[in-house]
């Protein structure tokens, strides 16, 4: 049995103290449940966060990070930075920041490294575009993206990645894949994994990270290759959040 995974990607939502305030409400209303339980909050709230979080069960990760370990990349912040503030986490390749930022395939396989490297968990995020959808293609994206993002990583560590397929079409739009097409993807991954490892294939968690809620959370992790979720807009809200850590545990 995979250990569910539930995370909550903020994007840039959330003040310090709008941070501090949904934590404490947060960890009041979550029950001990056996999940990780992870929030992502923007930069300014990392540390206030992870100190609010302090005692509980909820881990923070941040929502990207740069290759480098140091250097003149203004406006970014390295994996041994997060480290230090006590992350234990990070989101790479959010398809908004494929989409928005220029990120690579090539510079998330380096990322990847790094992050493993300076102690935190990564969080991978691949999946197909609407387009590519409706053109047949979403085999074809996540066979590249996952071939290309994991190259450098060794097969010793590949079960330690999570990784978040993440419908690009069902992403803050309200169109919810199927529990069938979650299924599928999830799967398929899987399946990519177990081509390089087929232990590490049984061991590694899939999240669906597209448009979850309370009311669809339940039937999508109940999928056999579903074990969690990357939860975007669902997660700001402390009860809606806490209703699908409940249903991933049910």
């Amino acid at each position: 049995m995979r250990r569910p995974y539930l995370a909550a990607n903020w994007k840039m939502n959330k003040t310090v103290s709008e941070a501090e305030a949904f934590l404490g409400d947060f960890i009041q209303q979550l029950p001990d449940a056996d999940a990780d339980v992870v929030v992502c909050p923007p930069f300014t709230a990392l540390g206030p966060a992870v100190e609010a979080c302090e005692g509980s069960q909820v881990r923070i990760a941040a929502q990207n990070m740069h290759e480098a370990g140091s250097g003149a990349f203004t406006g970014e912040v390295s994996a041994q930075m997060l480290s230090e503030l006590g992350v234990s986490a990070v989101v790479l390749g959010h398809s908004e920041r494929r989409q928005y930022f220029g990120e690579t395939d090539e510079a998330l396989a380096r990322k990847l490294v790094s992050a493993f490297d300076a102690g935190l968990e990564p969080i991978l995020c691949v999946g197909e575009s609407e387009a590519e959808r409706d053109a047949g293609d979403t085999a074809a994206v996540l066979t590249r993206q996952i071939e290309a993002d994991l190259a450098e990583i060794g097969n010793d560590r590949l079960a330690s990645v999570v990784i978040a397929y993440e419908p690009i079409w069902a992403i803050g739009t309200g169109r919810t894949a199927t529990t069938e097409q979650a299924q599928e993807a999830c799967a398929q991954i899987r399946e990519l994994v177990a081509a390089r490892s087929p232990e590490a294939a049984e061991a590694v968690r899939i999240l669906y990270g597209g448009s979850m809620k309370p009311g669809n959370a339940g039937e999508l992790i109940a999928q056999p290759d579903v074990d969690g979720g990357l939860v975007g807009g669902a997660s700001l809200d402390p009860a809606d959040f806490v209703a699908i850590v409940e249903a991933a545990v049910a």
